[in-house]
């Protein structure tokens, strides 16, 4: 009977099973609405993985006006920046905005498994890289979209359009100052804008929002 090499034996890394689940340097933490996972300013030292739920990123300026810069969802991280070697504190502070799961990952574990194993680099790399796609868009959307058309991109975003997998049609409640700060304008136009979405069949108010498809007619149309 052949014996299989130590090499062999060794079991294959499997990223998915490693964001699933807690481990050496790393735990899972469950979060209440509302509950912060860390502040602008705090000691960065851990890298989170969203397991499910939703998190809102924000910064706060000098002047002390605050700014919603980010909504994450499952399959996204947060606070990556504590992998560069220079950056040690936290540069906006993060909260669930819904009941949320999220593992937890020690600065010294993830760079340890960035360096060793390949398969997880490779799906790090390409999430930075979506993530730096994003923000580019975001840019392009500030400086040369309507805001009715800034708001629409936002809601399908927080339902998921584009991205693989079902769209989460049911999106959880979220103020209209927050949307506001996400897209650069007032409340007041944020309330005008979904009264309109409404009225026109793009989404629904039934104890819950409810975004259709129908709504990226408002980004596609000039």
């Amino acid at each position: 009977m052949k014996h299989l090499s130590p090499l062999r034996r060794e079991k294959t890394f499997r990223p998915a099973a490693f964001l699933a689940n807690a481990g050496a340097g790393r735990t899972i933490v469950d979060l209440k609405k509302g509950q912060r996972i860390f502040s602008q300013g705090d000691a960065a030292n851990a890298v989170f993985y969203v397991q499910t739920g939703k998190i809102k990123l924000t910064v706060i300026s000098k002047r002390g006006k605050e700014a919603t810069i980010a909504l994450l969802g499952a399959g996204n991280f947060l606070g990556e920046e504590c992998i560069a070697a220079m950056q040690m504190q936290r540069v906006a502070t993060a909260t669930a905005l819904t009941p949320s799961s999220l593992l937890r990952i020690e600065r010294t574990e993830m760079v340890r498994v960035l360096h060793q194993e390949q398969l997880f680099s490779e799906v790090f790399v390409a999430y930075l890289l979506a993530r730096n796609a994003r923000v580019q868009e975001d840019l392009v959307d500030q400086l040369f979209n309507s805001s009715e058309k800034r708001l629409a991109r936002a809601l399908l975003l927080l339902a998921q359009f584009g991205k693989e997998g079902k769209p989460e049609t049911v999106i959880p409640k979220i103020s209209q100052e927050t949307l506001a700060d996400m897209i650069g304008t007032t409340r007041s136009r944020v309330s005008f804008f979904m009264n309109r979405f409404r009225k026109l069949g793009f989404i629904e108010y039934n104890g819950h929002l409810s975004i259709h498809s129908s709504l990226l007619n408002v980004i596609l149309h000039d």
